[in-house]
């Protein structure tokens, strides 16, 4: 609401709602952003191009504004394939029906995946530039990429779909869990060591649904309709998604997270939380996979709208996760 004094003069503006104390306000003056980020692909590779990008940014331009952009690129590409492929069905030959996708749509996911990747690799170094970098910056960033982490592997999704070869959405519910799952440890991790060490995993897998994109626009989907038999297991592209999904998550950055935990404690570099402090932040998302798995097990809501129900997980994850994020930023407990 504004605020105006006695003789009329508008003296700013006041919200009617207190969302920050005054603890979470001194604590965003006292916070300092470390960040480590030790995959080759992006000490090597992803790094230097975005070093040399930034260079030819103008300065005014906002760093939220470039972090704003490329998530909604990531949401128009859902929107896009929700028009295409509400039901993870165009994919599939044996459903006429649901025509393919038009090869132009991946082209497109291509173009406006890359850029997303660019944008989010360069908001913190324009900021660092122009030396705007704040918490609340960092809070936005990694908010919008906690909603990510449903996006991007449900555009995947439409490239194999759910059936001829496919995958079905109840196997689909576990690879975005095990993505959100990398997601919220890293940041976890960070609220532990003070510390945040980059998943191995992001840029490689942000590079490969861009390569994935441009091959189904050249090729077609049917390129992915391959399969093998080796012995008593059937090799089918789905499976190899889900295999280097599980691989880089619960067997790559999940290793990494438990020993940069167990350092910290070791050489007594990190906050030295106790154990409830170090598992009350996990609760929340606990409680929302255990109630969610459930539902989608004991019901048929995973088969009937696989869409609508990633959306609604991916939405609520998001949601918890940035209420945590806000503790790891401000605070030097989770209360």
């Amino acid at each position: 609401m504004p605020l105006i004094d006695g003789s009329g003069v508008y003296q700013g503006f006041k919200m009617a709602i207190k969302y920050l104390s005054a603890e979470q306000l001194e604590g965003f003056d006292n916070y300092k952003y470390s960040c480590i980020d030790t995959s080759p692909v992006s000490k090597y590779l992803m790094h230097p191009f975005w070093n040399l990008t930034v260079k030819i940014l103008p300065q005014w331009l906002a760093p939220n504004l470039m972090t704003f952009s490329g998530f909604m690129l990531l949401v128009v590409n859902f929107f896009l394939l929700s028009f295409y492929d509400f039901d993870f069905y165009a994919s599939s030959e044996t459903f006429p029906a649901r025509p393919p996708v038009p090869k132009w749509v991946w082209l497109f996911c291509a173009f406006s995946n890359f850029l997303a990747h660019t944008l989010d690799g360069c908001d913190g170094k324009q900021a660092r530039r122009t030396q705007s970098s704040s918490p609340l910056g960092e809070l936005f960033d990694h908010g919008l990429d906690s909603w990510a982490t449903f996006f991007l592997p449900i555009a995947l999704y439409s490239v194999y779909g759910r059936a001829d070869l496919g995958i079905t959405p109840i196997r689909m519910y576990f690879i975005i869990w095990s993505v959100q799952i990398v997601f919220i440890a890293s940041h976890w991790e960070k609220y532990i060591t003070k510390v945040l060490f980059l998943p191995w995993g992001y840029d490689i897998s942000q590079l490969a649904l861009t390569v994935v994109y441009l091959i189904t626009f050249f090729r077609g989907h049917l390129f992915w309709k391959f399969l093998y038999d080796i012995g008593p297991i059937v090799i089918t592209f789905p499976l190899l998604v889900e295999v280097s999904v599980y691989t880089f998550s619960i067997g790559l950055s999940i290793g990494q997270t438990f020993w940069n935990i167990y350092k910290s404690y070791k050489d007594e570099t990190g906050k030295m939380l106790s154990p409830y402090e170090v598992l009350m932040p996990l609760l929340p998302v606990t409680a929302l996979f255990t109630l969610c798995t459930l539902w989608a097990v004991l019901s048929d809501v995973v088969d009937a709208q696989p869409r609508v129900f990633f959306f609604l997980i991916g939405t609520v994850f998001s949601n918890i996760t940035v209420s945590a994020l806000c503790r790891v930023l401000v605070l030097r407990r989770f209360k």
